[in-house]
């Protein structure tokens, strides 16, 4: 059965947190709270666009954007995150595929781009770009990237949504 990629329905709810445990677990960047930031993002109202990766009715990716601004007071920003890939699922594309269904998303509604906390090596192939001059307070600078869609990253810091700290 291929692979469906749609939004996250109100039955998804436990199926995302696990997943989110499962696919953080072993991440050196990870807060170890990912799970729990995907619900408090949502309890919030705070989930611009949730995500899942289904095959053979098994939620197997998620992604998640928030509202996200930069110092300036932009508020057409987002970050990304958490994006989670069943381990036994990894390095097959599925986060890729996450990843340009949310591009498409921003790019109709013509958001300035996204930030995010995550491996370098891996966003690089999606066109993030490291940017550790930019990067929120009390988030680790080597991991914080900047996807701009409208050229030039903007001078100054960004920040998540509050639910990320909270």
């Amino acid at each position: 059965m291929p692979m469906l990629i749609r939004p996250e329905q109100a039955t998804d709810r436990e199926a995302i947190f696990q997943l989110t445990k499962r696919a953080f677990a072993p991440m050196p960047f990870a807060a170890g709270d990912e799970q729990e930031l995907v619900d408090v993002l949502r309890d919030a109202g705070a989930l611009s666009l949730s995500l899942v990766a289904e095959r053979d009715g098994q939620v197997i990716g998620h992604l998640a954007l928030s509202p996200a601004t930069h110092v300036s007071g932009d508020g057409r920003w987002f970050g990304l995150g958490p994006i989670s890939v069943e381990p036994a699922h990894q390095r097959k594309g599925l986060g890729g595929a996450l990843i340009a269904e949310a591009k498409a998303w921003l790019h109709a509604r013509t958001a300035h781009g996204v930030i995010l906390v995550g491996d370098p090596n891996y966003y690089a192939r999606h066109g993030f770009l490291a940017a550790p001059a930019h990067v929120p307070e009390n988030e680790p600078a080597e991991y914080f990237m900047v996807l701009s869609m409208i050229g030039e990253i903007p001078v100054g810091r960004f920040s998540f949504h509050p639910a990320f700290y909270s």
